[in-house]
């Protein structure tokens, strides 16, 4: 079973690794990409289980969100995605995934 909060960005993705949740995703222009097996998603065929938020200490620009996702073939990932304007993630493609409805 998976926490609600970690006290660090590095904890959560630790503890999600060991959890099942060893693909990384990022969001391009029209997709949503596994990092390792290179398959590609669209945001119907994803679930987002948990999100996990980091502020930054002494810099807003270092705030971070943890996304838990799980596709619809069964791969389990995380997508991380800074809240400052320097990423490179399609923030609206992510919005469009859907969250879990037993969270």
């Amino acid at each position: 079973m998976l926490k609600n909060d970690y006290d660090t960005l590095s904890q959560a993705i630790n503890a999600l690794t060991k959890h099942g949740y060893k693909e990384g995703f990022r969001a391009d222009d029209h997709r949503i990409i596994a990092t390792i097996s290179k398959k590609k998603y669209l945001p119907g065929e994803l679930k987002i289980i948990h999100t996990y938020r980091f502020d930054g200490m002494t810099n807003p620009q270092d705030d971070t969100i943890v996304f838990a996702i799980e596709a619809n073939d069964g791969t389990k990932g995380t997508l991380v995605m800074s809240y400052s304007s320097k990423h490179d993630q399609n923030v609206e493609l992510i919005k469009k995934i859907p969250m879990a409805t037993n969270n």
